[in-house]
């Protein structure tokens, strides 16, 4: 017997849970909702963790993604530092981690992302931090006030994001990754050429392909309880000194709770869903980080990790949730800030490209990407050309056999709109 019961529960509590609870209330649904998180927080806008809230410019309340009062005046029954500990689909109940039993009569699983740890000599040192919650930004910032020498490891968004932001603080930033160019492996060379000499233009030092090894700690001051980190050590045997270490290294889906109730995964380690967003067993959905869906825009099934695609997701299952099913048709969006260097938009995912036409001026940073497969774009990057990422968007979403038109892509004087 449940506890207690909800018409609609849903699990994880960041912008996809959030979204889709409020929608069900915008569109007037009157049944009981449960919004579960494991965190201290409310929901929450997650880039801020590595942007303005690690560099102090802005409140832990600002970050807030509803003011105070919004979950209480909308009668979504919000619970705070609480785990989704067991799930039964066919009994239609989730353990919690307080002991109660929800019996719910629909689920979204919206569970996110774990930081992916390295396992690597010296890990366990202290002043080595993993970057995903406001928690750990706080910790992150205590850290480096006193720090002279800053490590980041990968080249992801997130590895650049915190080397602009310790900059901006203050700090002597470098960065240690396996590529041979920052955000390349994504984006190609060109991409990471343009931000390789923007965070070289700003101080960042860059020790590209020559990965993590490990770490070497510190010499004893004999004030720490633990060994501190004070050294990185890369595949070719170089130290980096490093007084506090940042690890940019991604992050992997949360499906432990979703495998344990037998629900299908997908390949890409998420939970396989339907172009509707609803997975293996009936009135269960998935929506943010951990969703596998079936594309139809791209013909071929994506997970996307970033908090606008949830939101969007977690609104299209607060609709399906109300009868109104329909693939899931957005274009994957989302945005980077690296300080106030440069704000890097983009479409896509770029996987499956063997094409680059560049428009604009990549020395200039004016310039959009658009990666094509053939002659079908299948996404874009842009960099103070955000008019350039509606074009893409909707070329992508027709299909669009660009053909003859590459030179037109290429030519900033010829309007993409006549396209």
């Amino acid at each position: 017997m449940a506890d207690v019961t909800a018409d609609v529960l849903i699990v994880g509590a960041g912008p996809a849970g959030a979204a889709c609870a409020d929608e069900l209330r915008e569109r007037g649904f009157d049944g009981s909702v449960m919004l579960v998180g494991r965190e201290l927080d409310p929901p929450y806008e997650r880039p801020l963790v590595s942007k303005a809230y690690l560099r102090g410019t802005a409140s832990r309340e600002s970050a807030f993604l509803r003011p105070p009062g919004h979950w209480d005046e909308r009668r979504i029954d919000l619970l705070t530092r609480v785990s989704a500990m067991k799930l039964d689909c066919a009994g239609r109940s989730v353990r919690l981690s307080d002991k109660r039993d929800v019996g719910f009569g629909q689920l979204l699983l919206a569970t996110g992302a774990n930081v992916r740890r390295l396992r690597v000599d010296g890990a366990q040192l202290d002043g080595i931090h993993y970057l995903r919650t406001l928690a750990n930004a706080d910790a992150l910032r205590a850290d480096s006030e006193s720090a002279e020498h800053v490590v980041l490891v990968g080249g992801s968004y997130l590895a650049c994001e915190l080397a602009a932001s310790l900059t901006e603080m203050g700090r002597r930033c470098a960065m240690v990754m396996e590529e041979q160019l920052p955000l390349s492996a994504g984006f190609g060379d060109q991409a990471g050429a343009y931000f390789a000499g923007l965070l070289r233009g700003h101080g960042v030092e860059l020790v590209c392909g020559d990965p993590l090894a490990g770490f070497k700690p510190a010499p004893p001051s004999g004030d720490e309880e633990r060994p501190r980190v004070g050294a990185v050590v890369t595949a070719s045997g170089r130290e980096l000194p490093a007084d506090v270490v940042a690890m940019g290294t991604g992050a992997v889906p949360d499906v432990m709770l979703a495998r344990g109730g037998g629900l299908e995964l997908g390949d890409s380690g998420g939970v396989a869903c339907s172009a509707a967003l609803e997975t293996s067993a009936p009135g269960v959905w998935a929506a943010g980080d951990i969703c596998e869906y079936d594309s139809v825009v791209h013909g071929r099934r994506l997970r996307i990790e970033h908090w606008e695609v949830a939101a969007a997701q977690g609104r299209a299952v607060a609709r399906a949730m109300l009868g109104e099913v329909g693939d899931f048709e957005d274009v994957p969006y989302f945005w980077s800030d690296l300080a106030d260097w440069a704000k890097a938009e983009y479409v896509g995912p770029a996987a499956g490209w063997d094409s680059e036409v560049v428009r604009g001026s990549l020395e200039g940073g004016d310039f959009t990407i658009f990666y094509l497969d053939g002659s079908r774009i299948v996404a874009a990057l842009t960099v103070g050309r955000p008019d350039d990422l509606a074009h893409a968007a909707r070329l992508l979403r027709a299909g669009t056999e660009v053909g003859a038109a590459k030179a037109a892509l290429a030519d900033p004087g010829v309007a993409l709109a006549s396209l």
